[in-house]
């Protein structure tokens, strides 16, 4: 009888774990997607946010693939596995504030409709993104990191369509340029969410280690 149990149990967690990795690989590619069609559009239309959204999926790419490892491996794994995907986040928050400061000093104004239309489709996929993370009920310190990127990238292409008509509206790059600032600091922030989790994570495994 426990033979049986042990056996459904296994079943059911390697079933779990199939599902994990389907929904992840997934959102990376939908985000490897979002990042080629994100730096062909944003140069062609000048746009530091739609690069810099264009680099956060990227990273967020990274992510999943991260996280796509640390399925089903054991929970220090899964801790450092988050542990680099923040500090990956961090680095790009840094990146993306050089490339608005060089465009700063000498960039000319972007194409707004394209910023609008870019961020709009942007915006459509990461509501799929989310609705596919959300359907793993798990606390998976991976899963929440994935779920903190895709919520963040929510934010900045909302915020990238608004960007596009100030851009249409006073003919200045200045508006891209403030929104890029914004991501960097919307990148840095989710970087430092993703850490706080993974030291929360990492304290709860010590304290059960301590307590067996």
């Amino acid at each position: 009888m426990s033979d049986n149990c042990a056996d459904n149990e296994a079943h059911h967690l390697d079933a779990s774990q199939a599902a994990d990795r389907r929904i992840l690989t997934l959102v990376l590619l939908i985000n490897l997607g979002q990042c080629l069609a994100g730096v062909g559009v944003g140069v062609w239309a000048s746009s530091t946010a739609l690069i810099g959204a264009a680099l956060d999926n990227l990273a967020d790419a990274s992510v999943y693939g991260v996280s796509l490892y640390a399925v089903g491996r054991s929970p220090a794994i899964k801790v450092r596995a988050a542990r680099l995907s923040g500090w990956l986040l961090i680095g790009l928050a840094l990146l993306l504030l050089v490339e608005v400061l060089r465009r700063f000093f000498g960039g000319e104004p972007p194409i707004g409709p394209a910023m609008m239309a870019m961020a709009a489709v942007n915006a459509g996929l990461n509501i799929v993104c989310l609705r596919l993370l959300k359907h793993h009920r798990g606390e998976d310190v991976n899963f929440k990191a994935s779920a903190i990127f895709t919520g963040n990238d929510s934010i900045v292409n909302l915020a990238i369509v608004l960007s596009g008509a100030l851009v249409m509206f006073w003919g200045s790059n200045l508006p891209d340029l403030v929104l890029g600032v914004v991501v960097s600091g919307v990148a840095a922030n989710g970087g430092r969410e993703i850490l706080a989790e993974a030291a929360e994570a990492d304290e709860k495994a010590a304290q059960h280690k301590d307590v067996a």
